[in-house]
């Protein structure tokens, strides 16, 4: 089966778990989409090989801006219908503060859905959403469906 059927499988079921596993680098990473709040979010878990800095500790920075990208994929997988998987163009990440060894949320917003590129923020927290460890501004190349 191909990455496209895995995903139309997916999304046809309502099976967020089948879109992650469409993705071998998310679970590798222990990144899952969500809806425990009626919201699409990315959740990473927390996992000691995320740490970068072992004195505070704190997340590797690597971490949350591959939480990021995944998060903005995972909204564009799920709530479009895209032919194949979105090619990041570019990610510009604002790095808020230390992402402490506990697991983290994402929440992406489609801030503009052309025919080929799609413009995505996200957003990323622990325990207090209105206190955000980093940000981020995506832009993807995406295929418009066949047809």
């Amino acid at each position: 089966m191909t990455l496209f059927d895995r995903l139309t499988a997916a999304r046809a079921a309502g099976d967020m778990a089948g879109l992650a596993a469409a993705i071998p680098y998310a679970g590798w990473m222990g990144m899952a989409p969500e809806a425990t709040t009626g919201e699409l979010l990315t959740r990473m878990r927390f996992d000691p090989m995320l740490i970068g800095n072992t004195r505070l500790p704190a997340l590797h920075g690597g971490t949350l801006g591959a939480l990021l990208e995944m998060a903005a994929i995972f909204h564009l997988l799920w709530e479009t219908e895209n032919a194949a998987l979105p090619r990041i163009i570019n990610i510009t990440v604002d790095y808020l503060r230390s992402g402490r060894p506990v697991d983290t949320l994402a929440k992406a917003t489609v801030t503009r859905l052309g025919r080929r590129v799609a413009n995505v923020a996200v957003s990323a927290w622990q325990e207090d959403r209105n206190r955000p460890v980093a940000s981020a501004q995506l832009h993807f190349l995406v295929t418009p469906p066949a047809g």
